[in-house]
């Protein structure tokens, strides 16, 4: 059963929490980040990128110790202050039309090494150490996994009940982002929160692979070298954040080619209909509505590919996922694709950042070929793990996306 435990959160003093907190490091641009660093004082930024200031460039454990001290003096600043007592934290993210809500807790390391916390992506070890290494010495998580669990009616309960009251924080940022948190402070929900996650039989990773197994690398280290090891340290937690299934929202990544592998555009479509029915849309635009559909540009038109389900066996629950699909009969067979993540050749973008991307992309001339996904549903991911398989890279693309240093969880405390 899952253990999912409330914590002393470090966190903004609620005049600067719209400052402090900040997107993932790797969402910024170089401009954009400079920007923040020069005319923002109070950004997390200025911890994980320390040094800035004096232009010092350092790497390794010497900036590791640095982000550390930098950490420290926004506490001595009291920019962060930490909470008295253990909670739990209610927040809540709306854009446009979507609203996500979810809890930010603490997971013990045991439910992921023992599969009650479960993964849909491996892991590289070297990736595992560093970033292990990097918790160790900095002493804090500041941007939680994403967990999603089975939608529950009293947890659900918490939420309107908690949104009903004045939040903690309540700020929008630059990109339109609407942030509200609140603390749950009351005993009886902090405990009932406890023993509904506790009836929980499978917790799934839908963000935060790495983040995970960086805690658990952690933990083990920690454990070799305490002989006083209780299991209850704050070593064997990570901070997570939890929103039900009913409430992540997938959207899929679009593939970008370069170069048709030497193929004609007319050898091509030969070879695309071996296992798909090819309909040229013209300039209109089309956008797959369901599995196992594609949408493709090139050359100035659309394309709809339905895939020939005769001549393509589906066995298993990652044969059914159009990522897989796609790289099996086109990527790898026609194109010369086998590797996402380091092939120059291909490009994934998430299909939320334009709706004219693969028009936009191709037409500008650096690529030849776009292809459009239809999103994994939360069941296809669910069925991939509890079927023991991993998922093709850049296979989901998920939501909601939370900001680093709204809530910070202390290893070493």
């Amino acid at each position: 059963m899952a253990t999912i435990k409330p914590f002393k959160a470090i966190r903004p003093s609620r005049d600067k929490a719209a400052l402090a907190t900040a997107r993932s490091y790797d969402e910024y641009s170089p401009k954009e980040l400079k920007s923040v660093l020069n005319y923002n004082p109070y950004s997390f930024l200025h911890i994980i990128k320390p040094g800035y200031s004096t232009n010092e460039e350092l790497s390794g454990e010497d900036r590791f110790k640095l982000v550390h001290k930098s950490y420290l003096n926004f506490k001595k600043e009291d920019i962060y202050k930490k909470d008295e007592k253990s909670q739990f934290y209610l927040h809540e993210k709306s854009f446009e039309n979507d609203t996500f809500w979810g809890i930010i807790a603490v997971a013990h390391v045991d439910d992921y090494k023992n599969n009650i916390i479960k993964k849909h992506e491996d892991t590289l070890k070297s990736r595992e150490e560093l970033f292990g290494n990097y918790l160790g010495i900095t002493g804090f998580n500041a941007e939680p996994v994403l967990l999603t669990y089975p939608d529950n009616n009293y947890i659900n309960r918490i939420h309107r009940k908690y949104s009903q009251k004045r939040s903690e924080y309540e700020f929008t940022t630059h990109t339109k982002r609407l942030h509200k948190l609140w603390v749950i402070d009351d005993e009886l929900d902090i405990r009932n929160i406890e023993k509904e996650f506790s009836k929980i039989n499978a917790i799934y990773i839908a963000d935060g692979h790495h983040r995970t197994a960086s805690s658990a690398f952690l933990a083990n280290k920690r454990k070799e070298n305490n002989p006083n090891h209780t299991n209850n340290e704050c070593y064997n937690y990570f901070m997570s954040y939890l929103i039900s299934d009913a409430n992540l929202k997938i959207s899929a990544f679009d593939r970008l080619i370069t170069d048709l592998n030497g193929y004609s555009k007319k050898e091509f479509l030969e070879k695309l209909n071996e296992f798909y029915i090819i309909e040229n849309r013209k300039p209109k635009k089309y956008q797959p509505s369901k599995k196992h559909h594609f949408s493709m540009y090139i050359d100035g038109d659309y394309y709809s590919l339905y895939l020939r389900k005769t001549d393509y066996p589906i066995n298993n629950a990652l044969s059914d996922l159009d990522t897989h699909i796609i790289h099996k009969t086109i990527l790898k067979p026609i194109l010369g694709i086998t590797d996402l993540k380091t092939d120059p050749r291909i490009k994934c973008l998430p299909a939320t950042f334009s709706k004219k991307q693969l028009k936009k992309a191709v037409d500008s001339g650096k690529y030849a070929v776009g292809f459009g996904l239809y999103p994994v549903s939360v069941n296809q991911l669910k069925a991939v793990v509890n079927e023991d398989l991993r998922m093709p890279p850049k296979s989901t693309y998920i939501e909601p996306k939370l900001r680093s240093g709204l809530t910070i969880f202390e290893i070493d405390e």
